[in-house]
């Protein structure tokens, strides 16, 4: 059985740095790049159009940046995992694009294979940050009043919840494989996120991933 092909759109006002990365994905057979835009209105439209299943966002975009680009895809295409690849390195830059929705994030900086990975992972609904980002996300929730989050208890349920949200499943699919209506789940993820002060998905997976709940 062949597997899915994962269908790309790159944003980055630079054509040498789009055909760069268009190069190194399609060196490899699981992945298509269906689309490409040189600013952040364009990009949306094109996603819009073609729905990728994998949005590749430069934060400094022309006309929409980054983080607003993400926001506007999450909010039109939920299912479109969304990558941001940038020369910022900013912590400010980066907990706003994952609270925004972003699920990754590599700098430019970074190896060719920080990228693959990168898209592997959210080929498969899973986050993943470069080593320099991790660290940068690790001493962000130390300094934050996230870092007492350990000593906050889930129930089991909400636990599995947790778990499931960061693994990209939808409130629908949990509620199927949990056999519970989808009015539990969200009481149940309502819950988890109040007890844990976290304000978005993003900021419910980098828990879970910075607890063991899921891996990166």
């Amino acid at each position: 059985m062949r597997p899915a092909i994962s269908r790309i759109l790159i944003a980055d006002d630079h054509q040498a740095m789009r055909q760069g990365v268009r190069t190194l994905l399609e060196s490899h057979p699981a992945y298509q790049v269906i689309a490409e835009a040189a600013d952040g209105r364009e990009a949306l439209d094109l996603a819009r159009e073609v729905k990728p299943d994998i949005a590749i966002l430069d934060y400094s975009l022309p006309l929409m940046n980054g983080l607003e680009l993400t926001r506007a895809i999450k909010y039109n295409l939920p299912a479109t995992e969304v990558l941001i690849y940038t020369m910022h390195d900013r912590e400010s830059i980066l907990i706003d694009v994952l609270r925004a929705g972003a699920r990754g994030y590599v700098l430019k900086s970074d190896s060719a294979a920080h990228l693959i990975a990168a898209v592997a992972a959210l080929a498969r609904h899973k986050p993943f940050f470069s080593s320099e980002i991790s660290e940068t996300l690790l001493d962000h929730f130390i300094e934050s009043d996230h870092g007492s989050e350990k000593s906050v208890m889930l129930t089991a349920r909400e636990r599995e919840i947790v778990q499931l949200i960061a693994e990209g499943k939808l409130n629908k699919q949990i509620a199927h494989m949990l056999d519970i209506s989808v009015k539990t789940v969200e009481t149940h993820r309502a819950a988890a996120m109040h007890k844990l002060k976290l304000r978005s998905t993003a900021e419910l997976v980098l828990y879970a991933v910075r607890n063991n709940i899921v891996e990166a």
